[in-house]
């Protein structure tokens, strides 16, 4: 996808001329099955590859074809119509470069035209759209992600609910959605996530594959690159971190991002395994 209009805020009715950008909801409309849509103007503009870098060499060693572990989507979801690569805004911290792969769980083919959506906390804990309800690191977890360990009978699952937030402000930073290319394959670029109190450092996706929301995981980082990143500005602001990969009760290693390092911050992959057909193999 084109990134000249990378920030607008787009509407899900229109398209802009020359640049495959439309709001989530007619997106995932849109690469339903098929391989164009139409702009505001008559132009017909292909799916087209997020990027053209060969990422063979990024995935290697990052191949499975094992289901990835479904959560839920958590309290601080909704469609920001954000179609772009790069959802950093002003937003400080160390540069990270998400390279994701969506395959089938069963043939192990990438899934072209895929829509895939992304976000997660600031530096500070903070999420865009619900600043005052997640907090930044209150006394008490965000409602619906809980402290660790098993929930109390009735409790909301960890990673709350599958509900969609109303935003309660106007902010939209580190959310964004990109479409996959023939190798099932898209980038972001965004900041190394903060923390809150009762989870540990991770990043929410959710694969919508033809009109469904087919895969909804989170993505999570060795230990000892937290600590280093965590332990550098804006990040180093905020102390007390209470929850790690092995205490949080979603955390899964087949969850864990491969991280490289790079000379202006890190790079991260993951192959996700979604299961379009629902069949759960």
């Amino acid at each position: 996808m084109g990134n000249d209009h990378e920030g607008q805020r787009v509407s899900r009715r229109r398209m802009l001329a020359g640049v495959s950008s439309v709001g989530l909801g007619a997106l995932v409309t849109a690469c339903a099955g098929r391989s164009a849509v139409t702009t505001s103007t008559g132009e017909t503009v292909a799916l087209q590859a997020v990027t053209d870098a060969d990422l063979t060499a990024l995935f290697a060693g990052a191949r499975t074809c094992t289901l990835t572990a479904s959560t839920t989507q958590g309290p601080y979801y909704f469609d920001a119509d954000k179609i772009r690569s790069d959802i950093r805004e002003d937003k400080q911290g160390a540069k990270l470069r998400l390279a994701l792969q969506v395959q089938d769980s069963e043939t192990c083919k990438p899934i072209p035209h895929a829509v895939v959506e992304i976000w997660h906390c600031d530096a500070g804990g903070l999420y865009s759209g619900a600043e005052a309800a997640s907090g930044g690191g209150g006394g008490t977890p965000p409602t619906g992600e809980p402290p660790t360990g098993t929930p109390p009978t009735g409790s909301p699952p960890p990673g709350g609910g599958d509900g969609d937030l109303v935003p309660t402000d106007d902010r939209r930073y580190l959310r964004g959605a990109q479409v996959t290319n023939q190798r099932g394959t898209v980038e972001f670029t965004t900041i190394w996530p903060g923390w809150y109190r009762g989870r540990t450092v991770h990043v929410h996706v959710m694969v919508h594959v033809g009109s469904e929301k087919t895969l909804t995981t989170q993505l999570m980082f060795d230990e000892t690159l937290n600590a280093e990143v965590l332990a550098t500005q804006p990040y180093a602001q905020r102390t007390g971190r209470d929850t790690f990969n092995d205490g949080d009760s979603i955390y899964r290693p087949s969850m864990l991002l491969k991280v490289t390092r790079a000379h202006d911050g890190y790079v991260g992959c993951i192959v996700l395994n979604a299961d379009p057909d629902h069949d759960g193999a």
